[in-house]
């Protein structure tokens, strides 16, 4: 299983408040661009998909 990022839902045009709810720290974002998964940091929790108001995130 991974996270993936769907980029038509994610807005992209702020600081992504799921830097700070990823217990793994795997979720990285430069400037206000797409966030990043590092899939071996990722310990597939789903928190973050949980909770992505944008429904940008899903677990596969």
């Amino acid at each position: 299983m991974a996270i993936n990022i769907n980029a038509q839902k994610c807005p992209q045009n702020h600081r992504c408040p799921l830097l700070n709810i990823c217990p793994a720290g795997a979720i990285t974002q430069r400037g206000i661009g797409l966030p990043e998964i590092d899939q071996a940091k990722c310990t597939n929790c789903g928190k973050c998909s949980r909770y992505c108001g944008m429904g940008a995130l899903q677990l596969k």
